[in-house]
């Protein structure tokens, strides 16, 4: 017999090293850092036992540390999008001794590197898809840590003869957001530097509704 070939079987049939042994809260981290990648690729209808047999774990395992497959997903929704939002945000929109201008495209510039990104864009968009509960909170806690401060201090700052609306501070979010659902959603062309494109669509706004700019 062939020495390099006896000396692979001999390799083969020798002992396996047994995988390391984590600690719980590194299990329960490497589980949900693996969901996240796995419902972005094929939604949230993805399957545990698929989850399960990624991550190298039995289906059982995987129960352990999250009861059923929604205790999974609003682990996934806590990673992906509340974790991520930054306290801070409402505080600088409100924060008179910065021009409006300025307080609008420094959020935008913070939040758009937050969500233009592969895994925040799939998950949305299959959560949105399936009606789950998660879209409408995390655009409620928008709505009320964010948008409706933001026009508060638009309305500050607009002539009484002009009065831009909830709808129309949405349209200039929704906008923002496309750039990104381009990118990552249709696989589309985006703009080099997104910023720039920000920058414009902000200017048109306050420009629509007779905001001073620098």
């Amino acid at each position: 017999m062939d020495m390099n070939k006896q000396n692979v079987a001999d390799a083969d049939s020798g002992p396996k090293m047994k995988p390391r042994r984590l600690h719980p809260e590194e299990r329960r981290q490497q589980i949900i850092d693996e969901a996240v990648a796995f419902f972005a690729e094929v939604g949230l209808d993805g399957k545990t036992r698929d989850l399960a047999k990624k991550i190298g774990i039995t289906q059982s395992l995987l129960f352990k540390y999250f009861a059923t497959k929604d205790a999974l997903i609003e682990a996934v929704y806590e990673q992906v999008y509340l974790n991520r939002l930054s306290s801070e945000w409402t505080h600088r929109i409100v924060d008179r001794s910065v021009p409006l201008r300025d307080r609008i495209l420094a959020f935008y510039s913070d939040y758009s590197t937050l969500i233009f990104e592969y895994n925040w864009m799939r998950i949305f968009m299959f959560s949105g898809l399936a009606g789950a509960e998660l879209n409408r909170r995390y655009l409620d806690h928008m709505h009320q840590m964010i948008l409706r401060p933001l026009l508060e201090e638009i309305l500050v700052a607009s002539p009484n003869t002009v009065t831009p609306t909830m709808e129309d501070l949405w349209n200039l979010h929704g906008g923002i957001v496309y750039i990104g659902i381009r990118q990552h959603i249709y696989r589309m062309p985006c703009p080099d530097d997104p910023n720039e494109a920000i920058e414009r669509s902000v200017d048109r706004f306050l420009k629509a509704f007779s905001v001073a700019t620098p």
